[in-house]
């Protein structure tokens, strides 16, 4: 195997970074809500794109980004790798207290309960992530953070 080239991304680097991935996950939402998920659900290489609303753990709100996704049976599979920076994606630290969420692939919305994968689960999944993402290896070569996988499952909505 290979070793990656990839470098740690610098704090300005990663501003700038944290501005473009606020306006290009809000313009991937309005096109793949505006059109049933027909264009937005694709990312490099064709990767899957699903829509997930989590519940802000601060404000309340709710926010919704655009990631890719593995499908594992009813469960989705997602990756807080935020291209490898060195802190956790909001998406992730709003999942961590509040894991009920809303997941949207094409015009389905369903109700899921989100769990981080324990390291065990993480290396059973990375070779399936790693065919549909490769560039998840150069990620986690760039960052001493361990990348969370979580893993979402159906769940009822709340009463």
């Amino acid at each position: 195997m290979a070793e990656s080239k990839a470098r740690p991304i610098s704090p300005g680097q990663e501003r700038v970074a944290n501005v473009l991935i606020k306006w290009m996950t809000a313009a991937n939402t309005w096109v793949y809500r505006a059109t049933g998920g027909r264009l937005g659900n694709r990312f490099l290489r064709g990767a899957p794109v699903c829509l997930i609303t989590t519940t802000g753990r601060k404000s309340g709100q709710k926010r919704t980004v655009a990631l890719i996704y593995l499908e594992d049976g009813d469960r989705v599979v997602l990756v807080a790798s935020k291209g490898g920076m060195e802190h956790h994606p909001q998406w992730y630290l709003n999942m961590e207290t509040n894991p009920d969420v809303e997941v949207e692939i094409g015009t389905t919305i369903t109700p899921m309960r989100a769990r981080r994968a324990s390291d065990a689960e993480k290396a059973e999944y990375w070779p399936r992530l790693l065919e549909i993402y490769p560039d998840y290896a150069d990620y986690q070569a760039r960052t001493k953070r361990n990348i969370p996988v979580m893993i979402l499952s159906p769940s009822s909505p709340a009463a």
